[in-house]
């Protein structure tokens, strides 16, 4: 989806206010903007001060609720904001919502990169290769057989371009997959078959949005509703899962195993029973993050900057409503 933001405004050089992400995170790279916008930069304190000097806010640290609390306070907002990230769930308020602003997120940077760890956590999986370290480090040989993936059956919940690039990965393993989405369309089934499909599955995927209406959607009922060998994997946003009733079904063996790549608080806190849980692997929300990331982004918001500054369209339009950008 595009979208245009109208001409620049006239009359004097653009500000791009940038919210840094805190150290060791290094800001991005904007330095082929240098003539062509003054660029400020903020951290959690101070975005508020700076936001009604801004015709354009780059959200660089996508894990802070800072712009969600000053949107709504005095003075100009600026006309386009762009977030860093894939979600805008911890961006959108309803002032913002509500009001004129367009919003763009980085759509296209992650899909891959999530796809190929996606693939890497069912193999990881199937293969039994965290028992395979734990052994090595134990100094104990004990052969073990492990699963076939080509032949299972996956359910990807979330059809948009990271939901699309996982099954396309899984369907190179050989494995059957299904793609969920809000709306039935071509090739992408509709929230009404989930149920249905995750009866069946092997693999349950989650990379949706988070919306009001799939906060919390895997729950103790989802996961009762699954196969006792299947196994669940979520690389969208912590709240998706109702952790608690994940740990639930792990301990009664209700599936075979999880992987989570995100959490409802992050970081995860060094008490949290998710760390022991049995069959459960944890990584620190890293799967999009391959190396050079940042760089991508980077040039991505120089790229969109230019769209902006010529009184172009925009993609990745975020439609605020619904809180994700809209498939085609």
């Amino acid at each position: 989806m595009s979208e245009s933001t109208g001409s620049p405004p006239g009359g004097g050089t653009p500000t791009v206010l940038v919210l840094d992400a805190p150290p060791p995170a290094p800001p991005p790279r904007l330095g082929a903007l240098t003539g062509r916008a003054r660029v400020l930069h903020a951290d959690a304190e101070s975005v508020a001060r700076l936001l009604p000097e801004a015709d354009v806010l780059l959200v660089w640290d996508f894990l802070s609720d800072a712009v969600r609390h000053a949107w709504p306070g005095e003075g100009a907002r600026p006309r386009w904001v762009h977030t860093a990230s894939a979600g805008v769930d911890r961006l959108l308020c309803p002032e913002l919502v509500a009001s004129d602003t367009v919003v763009t997120n980085a759509r296209g940077v992650f899909d891959q990169p999530i796809a190929e760890y996606v693939a890497a956590l069912v193999l990881a999986l199937a293969k039994d290769l965290p028992r395979t370290l734990d052994l090595q480090r134990e100094r104990v040989w004990r052969h073990r057989e492990s699963q076939r993936v080509a032949g299972t059956r996956a359910c990807v919940v979330g059809s948009g371009p990271i939901g699309r690039a996982i099954a396309r990965t899984l369907k190179a393993l050989g494995i059957a997959t299904a793609l969920v989405g809000r709306t039935p369309r071509t090739g992408v089934y509709g929230a009404d078959d989930l149920d249905r499909l995750l009866a069946r599955a092997d693999w349950v995927v989650c990379a949706a949005p988070l919306t009001d209406a799939t906060r919390g959607m895997f729950d103790e009922r989802r996961f009762g509703m699954m196969q006792p060998s299947a196994r669940f994997i979520n690389v969208g946003r912590g709240q998706l899962v109702v952790e608690d009733d994940l740990l639930a079904a792990l301990s009664k063996r209700w599936i075979a195993g999880a992987a989570l790549d995100v959490f409802e608080r992050e970081p995860l806190a060094p008490d949290s029973p998710l760390w022991t849980a049995p069959d459960l692997l944890v990584s620190p929300h890293m799967s999009g993050d391959t190396v050079g990331w940042r760089d991508q982004l980077g040039a991505q918001f120089v790229e969109l900057y230019g769209r902006w500054e010529a009184g172009r369209s925009l993609p990745n339009v975020v439609d605020k409503e619904r809180g994700y950008v809209p498939g085609h």
